[in-house]
């Protein structure tokens, strides 16, 4: 599980290369391998306050100096306005992720390796060095940056006011406009030495510049620790930072800091991720390179009590039709079943007028269901769910705890709903009008709507039918004789047949009535799907359409490139970038129904397995280009294919390792 980058000890050519890591209730940490901030929604701690939202920025990074003699290395790699940067690169020599992340530099005689790590299930960042000095007596200084800030905003020295106060081990910030909380860091050893610029302003982060926005930032960095490292020694320093609420007394306990604390930490997190992988079983290196990228998107939720699924990396929280579509992935092909357990009984907690949430607000708000897809995919986890799960005790659980619900579902979709979701007089389901987006495809900005598709999208009905027809396998396994989700399903499947096939293009309409021939990715579940209408020249006549025209290596595009309304390149202002996201963006989530599709048709066999594995080969180089070891939410649509949005997307890594694991390991 090691990744090991040879650096080319160039600033501008690995900025964009990064990093994360995640506690387990919302909590991140992430930066670039440069050491660099790269984006607004990166630092060493941001902290969930009310798990998995709430996020906060409390520790942005350390720098680091060493005096040796007459020299002084400094390590400090920092992009400020203008694209000017510190060099601190220059000393790098190695980085690698592991569940952890480690830099190590070479300066002199000197060398560093700093470890960083998050504990689970709390606020709480660790950094972790081991200093060898193999020359002369040296010193080393170390700059922590602290902040407090929402983690999609930025901070100003307005913003940046504490009540500052030393402890034995390190000192305390009460942040000026949230004082019921109190960011503690601690250090081993060494010695606070107050700072004359107690500020560092004008931070840049690159991603933020592509985007067209200033992308400053500000630190507050109070105090330099001194630590004196003699000749011929190796030391071990800890640093740890967390953030806690202030009790009514006002009064915060002091955060104690050993030199072993950190690499106790870092230990505690490289047996958690050694779990991971031996409890999914996979031998192979990719499977177990995604199973711990998998992780990263499973956190526990208070408001439910539950594990949830965050949909992507650094902003996205839950969303209902991301979670059901990286559902198998993420939990049932890694073992993890008590997590597809408490994920399906939350979204079932949470079904209203027969539909699940969309998504659960950061605000504290009732969860948003303007989504038609989320709850048919719903009927998918369940069904993936009892594939895996095949016990008595899953399907007594399916029958008290989520039957009902999918019941509600169906009847809900049939007699009408939320979103003008009704099933029409050819079985077929319609959603969607005015201003509504509640397809994936769910771009509008104002008054304008990027991809309407109103009428009857080709993957709501595929998964309408696919509904159905677990529905009937449910009723009969549950004995009660319901014959009409079958007879349902085979006027679907009628209608279906008639009213999607586009005999022009070779494959199907992306919505009818009023018929859109225009080609998108949406048509290939119509081939993958558990339960699938379409004749096999049909299908095979798809899956040729679609690698043709969609298929980019990393993805599928969302746009026929042919298309006038083709926009390749998701990079610049949000205005340029949401007249992509739809309209030419490859999206990483659809490989995993397109290597479905592939193998479907083309035989499950070794041969048609190897080939199907040279399709995702791409996505292994790409675990080394963007955020190493996991996959982006999208990618253009043009070569060279660049990673864009999310550096980690939740359906992005699940659907590619269930394909994986499901369509390619088990014929190789």
């Amino acid at each position: 599980m090691r990744f090991n980058i040879t650096m080319s000890n160039d600033f501008e050519d690995n900025i964009r290369r990064e990093w994360a890591l995640t506690n387990g209730i919302g909590g991140y940490a992430g930066g670039s391998i440069t050491g660099a901030i790269n984006r607004t929604h990166q630092g060493y701690l941001i902290a969930s306050l009310h798990a998995p939202v709430m996020r906060y920025v409390c520790f942005s990074k350390t720098n680091e100096k060493i005096l040796c003699e007459d020299t002084v290395y400094d390590l400090s790699s920092d992009q400020f306005k203008g694209q000017q940067y510190t060099d601190g690169i220059r000393y790098l020599r190695n980085f690698t992720y592991d569940g952890t992340v480690c830099f190590t530099y070479h300066a002199g005689d000197i060398i560093i390796k700093k470890q960083i790590a998050l504990a689970q299930g709390k606020n709480l960042s660790a950094v972790a060095y081991t200093i060898e000095n193999k020359g002369s007596d040296a010193m080393l200084s170390i700059t922590p940056f602290m902040n407090f800030r929402e983690h999609s905003e930025s901070s100003t020295i307005d913003s940046l006011q504490f009540l500052v106060t030393e402890s034995e081990s390190g000192f305390n910030l009460i942040p000026a406009k949230q004082s019921d909380y109190c960011i503690r860091i601690a250090f081993s050893e060494g010695k606070l030495s107050a700072r004359q610029e107690k500020f560092i302003n004008n931070l840049e982060a690159q991603t933020e510049v592509d985007n067209e926005v200033s992308g400053l930032d500000c630190a507050f960095c109070p105090y330099d620790v001194k630590l004196d490292i003699p000749a011929g020694s190796v030391i071990h320093f800890s640093i740890l930072c967390d953030i806690v609420p202030i009790e009514e007394d006002r009064t915060v306990d002091e955060l104690r800091c050993d030199s072993e604390s950190s690499f106790d930490i870092v230990r505690s997190q490289l047996q958690y991720t050694s779990k991971l992988i031996s409890k999914s079983g996979f031998a192979d290196d990719f499977a177990q390179k995604l199973t711990v990228a998998a992780n990263q998107f499973i956190a526990y939720r208070e408001s439910t009590g539950y594990d949830t699924i965050l949909a992507g990396l650094p902003w996205f929280t839950d969303w209902g039709r991301d979670t059901m579509i990286s559902y198998t992935g993420l939990t049932l092909c890694t073992g993890r079943f008590d997590k597809a357990h408490d994920i399906l009984l939350t979204f079932a907690k949470y079904c209203r007028n027969g539909l699940i949430p969309n998504m659960f607000p950061d605000n504290g708000q009732k969860p948003l269901y303007n989504t038609v897809d989320a709850s048919l995919w719903y009927f998918y986890a369940v069904y993936k769910y009892l594939q895996y799960v095949d016990t008595q005790d899953a399907y007594d659980f399916i029958k008290n705890e989520i039957y009902p619900s999918l019941k509600k579902i169906i009847a809900a979709y049939k007699n009408g709903t939320d979103f003008s979701i009704y099933t029409d007089t050819d079985s077929l389901i319609h959603a969607g009008s005015g201003l509504d987006q509640v397809t994936w495809m769910d771009v509008r900005v104002g008054d304008w709507v990027a991809t309407p598709r109103h009428g009857k999208p080709v993957e709501i009905n595929a998964l309408w039918y696919n509904a159905l027809c677990t529905m009937d396998m449910l009723q009969e396994k549950f004995g009660e004789n319901d014959k009409s989700y079958r007879k349902l399903a085979d006027c679907v499947k009628d209608s279906f047949n008639k009213r999607f096939w586009n005999e022009k293009c070779g494959c199907l309409y992306d919505v009818v009535d009023e018929d859109d021939d225009t080609i998108r990715p949406n048509q290939i579940y119509a081939v993958s799907l558990p339960f699938t209408m379409l004749d096999n020249a049909r299908e095979k006549a798809i899956v040729n359409v679609v690698m043709d025209k969609l298929y980019i290596g990393c993805g599928l595009r969302s746009l026929d490139p042919a298309h006038k309304d083709y926009h390749p390149i998701y990079i610049g202002s949000l205005s340029k970038r949401d007249h992509a996201y739809h309209q030419g963006t490859a999206w990483g989530f659809l490989l995993g129904a397109f290597i479905d599709a592939y193998v479907k048709v083309n035989g499950s066999t070794k041969t048609t397995a190897i080939k199907a594995a040279k399709l995702i080969e791409p996505v292994k180089a790409h675990l080394l280009e963007n955020c190493v070891g996991s996959i982006c939410e999208i990618f253009d649509g043009d070569a060279p294919h660049k990673g864009r949005g999310c550096y980690a997307q939740a359906w992005s890594v699940g659907e590619v390792l269930r394909s994986y694991c499901e369509d390619i390991l088990p014929l190789l």
